[in-house]
């Protein structure tokens, strides 16, 4: 299998290969792009992103700035809206449904790295996708980790570190983040 093929498996995959770092340094230039376009031309900005992302549903908006490790991973529903500094790490496919708000200074990975160092001394990581269904908001300054499902109608509290899945319509807040209450 090729590093490509390792990491699309979801299992251990070196990411120094030159078609994984072909594919980020498209991203960083598409990303790039993006965040050079006048902030007030939603048009120039919302076609750059149908451009560059997997795919993209109506009434979708980004603010600068924006970054991606591949972009073509990174399905957006309809009526979406990120904050100002949201970054995707998006090395294995991330879903976001309809009406979904991410505030600013988000992140979600869907990538980590061994525990034992002389597995990071050879570039090796792991992939997992993440998915965020519909309706749903996340606060602040999140963090979103691997293979993590955020269900329908949940809402994330600014500054949680979502480490497992969120049941649909609750609130989950914290450090692992962890169910406050039904909605």
């Amino acid at each position: 299998m090729t590093n490509l093929e390792k990491c699309n498996a979801g299992v251990a995959y070196s990411f120094a290969d030159d078609e994984l770092i072909a594919r980020k340094t498209r991203a960083i230039v598409e990303c790039e792009r993006f965040n050079a376009i006048d902030g007030t031309d939603y048009e120039a900005q919302y076609e750059q992103l149908k451009r560059m992302l997997g795919s993209v549903g109506e009434r979708v908006w980004i603010a600068k700035t924006f970054n991606c490790d591949c972009g073509k991973n990174i399905h957006i529903g309809n009526d979406f809206t990120g904050n100002h500094n949201l970054t995707v790490l998006d090395i294995r496919e991330v879903r976001i449904g309809d009406h979904v708000m991410i505030g600013p200074g988000t992140l979600i990975t869907t990538v980590t790295h061994p525990l034992d160092y002389r597995q990071r001394r050879q570039y090796m990581a792991e992939a997992q996708p993440v998915v965020i269904e519909d309706d749903v908001w996340i606060g602040g300054n999140v963090t979103v980790l691997p293979g993590v499902t955020i269900g329908q109608g949940a809402v994330v509290a600014a500054g949680a570190v979502v480490t497992r899945d969120v049941p649909p319509r609750t609130l989950v807040g914290g450090v692992p983040a962890k169910v406050i209450k039904t909605l």
